[in-house]
């Protein structure tokens, strides 16, 4: 984890601080409609009717990292508790490094796969802290990037497998019920091809109503310059405004590949977009993708080919909003990850060193929050509240976590009292009684205390019968 755990006081109040400043500028901007992306956005002006919801054009020094802030990195060979080798057969390891994830210095980001002397592959891997991505009712999502694939052709691009995709949000924290959480591709490209591939993963694997594990897929060519030699542009649009429900693809503009939700039984579909999604981007090396072309990597490979991101937006559409109200987005009784906020006030993001690794949301003190649409505790009720938290805050200083339902201004349904636990990462699990609950809610979780400094972290939460 990052060494913001182990800020003194001071140092933690200043972080605080620089997060109160951040937001107060969020909510100027809000409140005077305006975009403020940085000062060399590259990103289009969202269209008319158009909101934008997240973006990242990558601006900052050559040679520094992602803004953690918007994207966690991936490393190793496989998600804690996860498949071997990600799940698909790839080879490399991922690692954090900016050898392999950096920036340019000229608003791009380069995930850039390396190979050692003993012939070992490392790349990049990163995806949103965000897992909410997801049309809002009656509207649509527009998800999109400017990418030049890894500029390298024939034999020396064997087994290159670079990506822009989106899985959905429970599969973070399970990393087993792939694939009937869904996934969606909006780009893959491998050995180097002239070719754009676009796949939605869904249902059973394998076979199964989605054909896994190839998935419902569609392909087509780069035009004007290959798909190696510049940049184009990658766009999935999900549409519930359509009389049957939809996901398109297109490159530069041009629809491509199209699913529509009367391709597979209701319950898969269900299963796969009733909740948000985060978005990934990686460059693989061999795997099961690039074993359909040919395979490698191989001795004639030529590591160092950058995949080059110039920028990622998110837009959504119509649906009387731009955020989905409730519909039973979120499980009640599997563990809520806290950095997976659908609001806030207050609240930082940091590396975990708890078991799974992830994130956890801190620098928590009297008068922050954090916003969960969309729980839904079903039709018997609820009557526990469990989080994961931890406390490095000095002798004397505590505060409660209260949990509301559907505004910040009711009051609570149920709460405990935490104070230091032995650092700000020594994680304890904290049980509580709540009022009964039932049916689908935003849930809040508030943070009161007598005094104004940090008193706990928080990793995840979930509730109990």
């Amino acid at each position: 984890m990052s060494e913001l755990s182990g800020m003194p006081p001071r140092r933690r109040s200043v972080r605080r601080a620089v997060v109160a400043v951040l937001g107060t500028l969020g909510l100027a901007a809000a409140a005077a409609g305006v975009v403020v992306p940085s000062a060399s956005a590259s990103a289009p002006t969202p269209p008319s009717g158009w909101t934008q919801v997240f973006l990242d054009d990558f601006t900052g020094p050559a040679g520094s990292g992602v803004n953690t802030s918007n994207w966690r990195y991936d490393t190793g060979t496989g998600y804690p508790g996860g498949p071997a080798n990600w799940g698909t057969g790839e080879i490399e390891t991922m690692t954090s490094s900016t050898d392999n994830v950096s920036l340019d210095g000229n608003g791009n980001l380069r995930i850039t796969p390396r190979r050692d002397g003993a012939g070992r592959w490392t790349s990049g891997r990163i995806e949103t802290n965000r897992t909410d991505f997801q049309p809002p009712s009656g509207g649509k999502l527009r998800v999109e990037a400017r990418i030049q694939v890894p500029n390298v052709t024939g034999a020396a691009a064997k087994g290159y497998w670079p990506a822009f995709w989106m899985l959905g949000a429970p599969y973070r924290g399970n990393y087993w019920n792939w694939p009937g959480v869904g996934e969606l591709d909006i780009m893959e490209n491998t050995q180097g091809m002239n070719t754009v591939f676009a796949t939605m993963h869904c249902g059973t694997a394998p076979g199964g109503p989605c054909n896994e594990n190839s998935g419902i897929g569609g392909n087509t060519t780069c035009s004007g310059t290959t798909c190696q030699a510049g940049f184009h542009t990658y766009r999935l649009e999900w549409d519930r405004s359509t009389s049957v429900e939809e996901i398109r693809f297109y490159l530069d503009g041009v629809n491509f590949h199209t699913v529509r939700a009367n391709q597979v039984d209701a319950t898969t579909w269900a299963n796969a977009t009733n909740h948000g999604y985060f978005i990934i981007l990686n460059v693989a090396m061999g795997g099961g993708f690039p074993d359909a072309f040919g395979g490698g990597p191989d001795g004639g490979t030529q590591p160092g080919h950058s995949m080059v991101v110039d920028y990622v937006q998110v837009l959504t559409s119509g649906g009387g909003g731009t955020t989905p109200p409730p519909t039973g987005n979120r499980d009640a009784y599997s563990a809520i990850q806290a950095e997976s906020f659908d609001g806030q006030s207050g609240v930082y993001t940091e590396s975990t060193s708890d078991t799974g690794g992830g994130q956890n949301i801190g620098a928590l003190a009297n008068g922050d929050w954090a916003l969960y649409r969309g729980v839904n505790f079903g039709s018997s009720a609820a009557r526990q509240f469990v989080a994961r938290v931890a406390s490095g805050a000095a002798s004397g200083v505590s505060g409660l976590v209260e949990v509301r339902l559907d505004s910040r201004t009711n009051a609570p349904i149920g709460s405990f009292a935490v104070g230091g636990t032995g650092g700000w990462q020594s994680w304890r699990t904290i049980p509580a009684n709540i009022g009964a609950v039932t049916g689908t809610h935003d849930v809040y979780l508030t943070f009161t205390s007598g005094q104004p400094a940090d008193f706990v972290n928080v990793n995840w939460f979930n509730f109990g019968h």
